[in-house]
C-alpha cells in the first residue's frame, strides 16, 4: 500500500485550544503553564498524547511510568510536545470478578479522553491482557494517529533446574498438588520463581500475544512485542516510538489507514503461526469494529489460520518462553517466515509509513529450535478452529497447537457444572460419576453469565482423573480461557447459556461428539427435544447470575454482545472521530 504524507506545516487540531489570543486559548495556554511550561511548546507544535495504563495494582504494567519518561525524550527530540494521561488499568492478575468485563470501559476512558483533550497524536503505553486491545479499540474509535510502545515480559522463571512460564506452570503445578504430586509447600516454594522481574507474562499468554497482535497489524514499531522489560532495549523501543509519533501526526498517519483489513488478516495468520491465546479472537474482532471500514468475523479466523502451520515453540504450545523468543530474533522473524511462505499480505502499511514487509524481509532466525522451520512445526495445522453445530450455532473456539491429538475428534458423556460455583463445590469429590472419556461442561460464564467472561474454561481435573495420570481431558463452556493456559478445551460457545444458548440445556449424561477436523460441536440430541427443551428453558431457573440494579456491572449486562463479534458494547460499535468539541467556558 502506498501512502501519501499530508502536507506540512499545517494547523494541528491541538490550537484549537491553544492559538490565538481569544479569552478560550489564554484559559487553556495558562492552565497549562502553571506546570512551568514555556510558552513555545503551545506554538502549534505536535501535542503527543502518552495514554498510560500504569498502576501498581497491574502489575505487569507498574513499570510504564518509566517507559513513558523515555517516549517523553523521544518526542521532545522530534520537535513534539509531550502529555501524559492515565486511564482505567484493567489487571487480568488481580481485577474481580474479571478484567474482561473492565476492557470496554477502559476502551471507553481512551476513546473519550483522546478525542476531549488538546493532542494530535498518541502514544499507547498498554502491557497486561485487556489493557492493549481496550487502547486499540479507543484510539482506533477516534482516528488520531497513534502508536503502541508494549511492557515488554518478565524475564524467564527458573525453579529445580526447571523453566517456569508464567501462568502455565501455575496450571501444572496446581494439578499436580491435586493429584499427589507436589506439595501445597513446594507449591507455594514455587510461587517466587513465577514472578522474577517487571512485565508481562513471559509465555505466550494473552498479553504477549497481543503485543504480537499489534506489531502484526502495524501499529507498533518492528520488533516492539519480544523485547523483556527489563531490557535497556525496551527503553530505546519507547525513546524511537516517541520519535516516530511526531511525525504520523506531521503526515498524518491514523490508525484507519494502518488497521485495514489486510492487516488483521496478517494479524490473524501470525496468531497461528505464534501458537496465540484464544483471547485474540474476541479483542480482534471487538477492534475491526471500531474502525472505518473492517468486517471481521469468526469464519476468518477459522479460513485463514486453518493452514498456518505454528512454528514458535513457546509455552504453553511449546518448551521456551519470550526470553529466547527474543534472542532468537522475536516476531519479525516469524512475520518473514509467513512472507516467504505467501501467508502474508506484504504490501501492508505500518506505522513507519513503509510496508511490513519492508521491515521484516531481512531479519535472521537466532535459534531454529524456538522458531521452527515449517517442516518441524509443532503442529502443521495451527490457528484457532472454529467449531459449529447444535452446541454451538454462533461458534466455539479451540487453539489446536495446545490440545491433545487424540481427543481431537471425541464423543463422551456430558458431566455438567451449571456454573463456577456448582464446579467448584463438586469437582473434587471422589463421589463425581465422571472418568477420563467424559466431557465436562460449564455454563453461565460467558459476558452476560459470569459476569465478564472469566478464564475459568480450562476446568482443572477432578482429583481421581490427575491421580491415574491423566492429564487432559475434552472441556467445554462459555468462558474464556488464559492465553497460559492448555488443553483440549472449547470455549467461547455462543450465544452462551446465561441467554438461552443450547449450552444451557445439556443435561448430565448427554453424548456430545467433537470433531475439530470437521470443524463440528453436537450435541446428540434429537431436534425435536433440542427444541422442547430450549422451550422450557427460563433465566430465571438457568443459575446465571441475576441482572444487575445499577451500575456499570448493569450496563455491562445490558449492552455486552456476544463473545462471537467481540463483546464490545453494541452502542460503541463503530467509527466516531475526532472532532474538536464545543467550548467549555
Amino acid at each position: 500500500m502506498t501512502f501519501k504524507p499530508a502536507t506540512w506545516p499545517r494547523k494541528l487540531r491541538s490550537q484549537e485550544w491553544f492559538g490565538g489570543t481569544s479569552k478560550d486559548a489564554i484559559y487553556h495556554r495558562s492552565w497549562m503553564k502553571n506546570q512551568g511550561l514555556p510558552a513555545d511548546l503551545l506554538d502549534g507544535r505536535p501535542v503527543i498524547g502518552i495514554c498510560n495504563t500504569w498502576s501498581e495494582l497491574t502489575p505487569c504494567n507498574a513499570h510504564l511510568r518509566d517507559l513513558a519518561e523515555r517516549v517523553k525524550f523521544g518526542v521532545y527530540e522530534a520537535g513534539g510536545f509531550p502529555v501524559e494521561f492515565p486511564v482505567f488499568s484493567p489487571a487480568e492478575s488481580s481485577l474481580r470478578p474479571t478484567a474482561m468485563m473492565y476492557r470496554n470501559l477502559c476502551a471507553m476512558d481512551v476513546e473519550e479522553a483522546i478525542r476531549g483533550k488538546s493532542m494530535d497524536g498518541v502514544v499507547l503505553l498498554a502491557g497486561c491482557d485487556k489493557t492493549t486491545p481496550a487502547l486499540l479499540m479507543g484510539a482506533a474509535s477516534v482516528d488520531l494517529p497513534a502508536i503502541v510502545v508494549s511492557g515488554g515480559p518478565m524475564l524467564n522463571g527458573h525453579f529445580r533446574g526447571e523453566r517456569v512460564g508464567s501462568g502455565t506452570h501455575l496450571w501444572k503445578f496446581s494439578e499436580a498438588v491435586r493429584a499427589g504430586e507436589m506439595t501445597a509447600e513446594e507449591f507455594v516454594e514455587a510461587e517466587a520463581s513465577m514472578s522474577r522481574s517487571p512485565g508481562s507474562c513471559n509465555t505466550m499468554g494473552t498479553a504477549s500475544t497481543m503485543a504480537s497482535m499489534a506489531e502484526a497489524l502495524g501499529m507498533a514499531l518492528s520488533g516492539n512485542a519480544a523485547i523483556p522489560a527489563v531490557d535497556s532495549r525496551r527503553r530505546v523501543m519507547a525513546h524511537l516510538t516517541g520519535r516516530r509519533i511526531v511525525q504520523m501526526v506531521k503526515d498524518d498517519l491514523k490508525p484507519s489507514d494502518v488497521m485495514t483489513k489486510q492487516a488483521f488478516e496478517n494479524a490473524i495468520r501470525t496468531n497461528a503461526a505464534i501458537g496465540g491465546s484464544t483471547n485474540a479472537v474476541i479483542h480482534l474482532l471487538a477492534m475491526a469494529g471500531r474502525t472505518k471500514d473492517v468486517t471481521l468475523t469468526l469464519d476468518d479466523w477459522d479460513r485463514l489460520g486453518r493452514d498456518v502451520p505454528t512454528i514458535l515453540n513457546l509455552m504453553p504450545s511449546g518448551k521456551y518462553l519470550m526470553e529466547e523468543f527474543f534472542y532468537a530474533g522475536g516476531l519479525p522473524v516469524v512475520i518473514k517466515r509467513l512472507g516467504e511462505a505467501g501467508l502474508l499480505h506484504k504490501d501492508a502499511l505500518t506505522v513507519t509509513g513503509t510496508t511490513i514487509w519492508d521491515e521484516v524481509k531481512n531479519v535472521r532466525n537466532w535459534n531454529e529450535d524456538v522458531i521452527l522451520p515449517v517442516e518441524k512445526a509443532l503442529t502443521q495445522s495451527g490457528g484457532i478452529a472454529v467449531l459449529r453445530g447444535n452446541l454451538a450455532p454462533g461458534g466455539a473456539v479451540l487453539k489446536p497447537s495446545a490440545a491433545t491429538p487424540a481427543l481431537m475428534q471425541h464423543r463422551g458423556r456430558s458431566v455438567v457444572f451449571e456454573d463456577i460455583d456448582d464446579y467448584k463445590a463438586r469437582i473434587n469429590d471422589d463421589d463425581l460419576d465422571i472418568d477420563e472419556t467424559c466431557v465436562m461442561v460449564l455454563k453461565n460464564c460467558g459476558p452476560r453469565g459470569y459476569p465478564g467472561m472469566a478464564e475459568v474454561g480450562n476446568m482443572g481435573l477432578p482429583p481421581k482423573i490427575l491421580k491415574k495420570g491423566i492429564t487432559d481431558m475434552v472441556r467445554i463452556s462459555d468462558a474464556r480461557m488464559s492465553g497460559t493456559a492448555f488443553g483440549t478445551v472449547v470455549l467461547h460457545t455462543s450465544p452462551e447459556a446465561a441467554v438461552g444458548g443450547p449450552l444451557a440445556i445439556v443435561q448430565n449424561g448427554d453424548m456430545i461428539e467433537v470433531d475439530v477436523a470437521g470443524r463440528r460441536l453436537h450435541l446428540d440430541i434429537s431436534d425435536d427435544e433440542l427444541q422442547a427443551r430450549l422451550a422450557a428453558w427460563s433465566a430465571d431457573k438457568s443459575g446465571a447470575n441475576p441482572r444487575p440494579e445499577s451500575g456499570y456491572a448493569m450496563l455491562y449486562h445490558d449492552r455486552v454482545m456476544g463473545a462471537d463479534t467481540g463483546a464490545d458494547f453494541d452502542f460503541l460499535v463503530g467509527h466516531r472521530g475526532n472532532a474538536v468539541g464545543k467550548e467549555a467556558h
